[in-house]
């Protein structure tokens, strides 16, 4: 397993890519508009998504706090798509973490919030006196 992620096969040769191309193909398969993938077409598309997945934890890295720990965290990773435009299309994948308690009490916050808009938008300011 090792090897395949070094980017060299079984024989010790070098691969042209590292990502497994039978779970690319499963992947791209699983879309309905898909019907047949060419083998050019699935090498390219793992080179892209080896490509793109360096860029995105290099520029976590460097912009995030990897620098002063000397390791990409999930913490950099969601920053970065929250934080840099290029990468915006990744905020709902990559949410920042929060604590249940946070969660929940932001929950509470919003609908409460939810309820006194609904009280106002409802009815006159007779109907408030009455309830």
């Amino acid at each position: 397993m090792a090897d395949a992620v070094a980017g060299r096969d079984r024989c010790g040769e070098q691969r042209l890519v590292s990502l497994p191309l039978s779970r690319i193909r499963v992947i791209m398969k699983s879309s309905p508009e898909v019907s047949s993938i060419n083998q050019e077409a699935l090498v390219l598309t793992a080179k892209a998504t080896e490509l793109f997945v360096q860029y995105l934890a290099t520029y976590s890295y460097r912009h995030g706090n990897g620098k002063e720990r000397k390791a990409l965290t999930y913490s950099d990773l969601s920053h970065t798509a929250e934080e840099s435009e290029t990468f915006q299309f990744l905020a709902d994948i990559l949410p920042k973490k929060i604590l249940a308690s946070k969660y929940l009490k932001m929950l509470k916050e919003k609908r409460e919030e939810d309820e006194e808009e609904n009280d106002t938008d409802d009815g006159s300011p007779g109907d408030e006196a009455e309830s």
